[in-house]
Parts: structure tokens; sequence; C-alpha cells
């Protein structure tokens, strides 16, 4: 194809448990769009677990290695938890997982104990798969794809990007540790949890370390839900989505501001730029936004591993994808199709 229509973009893949299979429907349309050629992708927790998979894939294979790979590991995803996890939100209640007495015990079992004492051991069947799907060291050698995990300080609270020359399964499997379910993991003596609290996911490396422009969010996570949460349930389903948004929700704003200011600034002053701010002021901004998609969801389905549903998940996502491209890609390499005013 002819690299005049050639659009480079950088990806930003937010976490969110087995919504991630979203995200994967996601990944694989734009796989088919010869048009798009990624540049840098930035990832935490489930949106990690694509990022390497995705980049890996496309190492061994091209497009079709990387579709063939993110089946693969979500087919295993679905293999490993389907035994348990299907059975167990099934009796919780289903696709909506509305509450049961079960899902009461489990959430006093929860914060009672914590999973020192649940699971000493620290047996999850994710690393096993992620380890065997991904070829680090082939990752971690390759000058293909940038990638940028994101995982969270236990003893700072402070943002870890982990570059691709420091990524292992460890490194990963740090970025999906939710603390309430796993031992914190540890990386060269350092414990760190899921990175969807302080990064979710991060901005900035593929702004500072990329030359592409263009920068596709996939966010899973709900911005804004018209109903007013009433039931308790319900409220801490939305304060789950209100703090796994709160890092993006910043820096979007950070960008917004200072792209506003750069707008405002005497174009004299132009040439004499630092590269941040020039990258800021270039920086066209996309999202692919799962919110309509996944509204009637709530937060214990991110548990949900059978595959009919994760094939479900995939598949809207795949045609929100579809549609975004179908409205959007035109303005891609030109404007941004994300609307920072909010965020002002």
């Amino acid at each position: 194809m002819n690299g005049r229509h050639i659009r480079r973009m950088n990806l930003a893949l937010q976490g969110g448990g087995a919504h991630g299979a979203f995200t994967w429907g996601v990944l694989d349309r734009l796989l088919e769009e010869e048009r798009i050629e990624f540049d840098a992708i930035s990832g935490t927790s489930a949106g990690a677990m694509n990022a390497v998979v995705l980049a890996d894939g496309l190492l061994a294979g091209g497009r079709a290695g990387a579709r063939e790979a993110l089946r693969r590991f979500w087919t295993r995803v679905s293999r490993a938890g389907g035994l348990l996890a299907e059975p167990l939100v099934a009796f919780l209640g289903g696709w909506t997982l509305t509450p049961s007495p079960l899902q009461g015990y489990l959430d006093w079992l929860g914060r009672t104990f914590s999973p020192y004492q649940l699971n000493p051991l620290d047996i999850n069947p994710l690393r096993h798969i992620v380890a065997s799907e991904v070829d680090f060291e082939r990752l971690r050698r390759a000058d293909g794809v940038r990638l940028f995990i994101s995982a969270t300080h236990v003893r700072t609270g402070r943002l870890r990007e982990f570059r691709q020359h420091e990524l292992t399964p460890d490194v990963v499997m740090a970025s999906a540790c939710l603390p309430m379910l796993f031992r914190a993991v540890e990386i060269d003596g350092e414990p760190y949890w899921d990175g969807g609290y302080v990064g979710n996911p991060s901005l900035l490396p593929l702004i500072t370390e990329s030359p592409a422009h263009d920068l596709l969010m996939v966010q899973l996570n709900p911005s804004c839900r018209e109903k007013v949460p009433t039931t308790a349930q319900e409220i801490l389903d939305r304060l789950n989505e209100i703090t796994f948004n709160s890092s993006l929700v910043k820096e979007l704003r950070s960008i917004a501001l200072l792209q506003q200011l750069l707008e405002e600034e005497d174009p004299a002053g132009e040439e004499t730029r630092r590269p941040l701010f020039r990258q800021i002021a270039a920086l066209k901004l996309h999202r692919i936004d799962a919110t309509e998609a996944l509204a009637g969801l709530a937060a214990y389905s991110k548990l949900r591993t059978g595959w009919g549903f994760l094939q479900q998940l995939y598949r809207l996502g795949h045609e929100t994808a579809d549609a975004w491209l179908a409205r959007y890609f035109s303005h891609v390499g030109r404007r941004s199709t994300l609307d920072l005013s909010a965020y002002r």
C-alpha cells in the first residue's frame, strides 16, 4: 500500500478484567485495517496483557499473527477460569450479576481475609498463560512497537512505567495485581499492585517518546453515568469506575489545559518551544469508548471468563471499532476526534 495513506498511531489500552475482551475485539478490527500502523502502546492490567500479546504477535507473524495470538490468549483465559469463575458468577446473578447472599458472603470474606491468607501459594493461572504465550526475550530486544506497562509502587503509591527492555511476565502480573485478590508482585525487591490506581492507562510516555501524533485510547470504564446509583452495589460499582478512571481524567485535563495555553501563545514562539510542548501541541486524541456497549454490566462481570461471554465482548469491541473507523478514520492525522473541552 502507498505509504502516503498509512496512518501511524499510538494506542492506550485501559484495564478492566474480563472486559479486556472488548479491547481484543477492537484490536482485531484495527489489525484488519491496513491503513493503520502502531508506533507505541501503553497498557494497564488487562490492557497490558493485550498490549504484550499484540506486540509479540506482530513480531512473530505480522497482522495475521497478532490476530491469532490475541484469540489464542483469550481462549486460554477462558479455559483457565471457566471451571470456577463461570458457575460462580452465574450463581451470583448472571449477565448483570445482581446482588445475592453468596455475593455478600464473598464480599465479607474478601474484606476480612487478605490474599496472603486466602491464597498463601499465590496461585495465579494468568501468569502461566502470559509467560507461555509471549516470548518476552524476543519482545525485549525488538525495535518495532514501543511498549509501556503501568504498575503502582506499593510503598510510595507512585506510578512505575516499565519500558520494553524491562518487560517480564512479572511486570505484566504486577500491572494486573488487584491487591484484594493477589499478593503484591515483587520486581527487583519492590512490591507492585495494579497500575489502574495511578495510570489507567498512562498517556505521557506515548506523547514524549513516540514521534506519532495520533493517540487512540480504548476506554473500558464509563466516564459518565446518567443514572444516579442508589443501591449499595450500584454505589460500589460507580466508585470502582471513578477510581479506575481518575488518573486518566487528570491526564486528559492536563493535556486540555496545555493545548489551550499553547493555542493562545504568540505564534512567533512556536519555534522555541521545548520538545514536550511541541508534541502536546501536535497531539491528536481519539477514543473508542465501551460505555454504550457495556452499559448493562456490573463490576463483578469483570471476573467472568466463560467463552460465550468473552466472545460477546469481542463482537461488541469489533463492531464499536468498525463504527469508529467508518466515522472518524478520515480525521486521523488531521485533527482530534475526542473533544477535550469538557476536561478544561
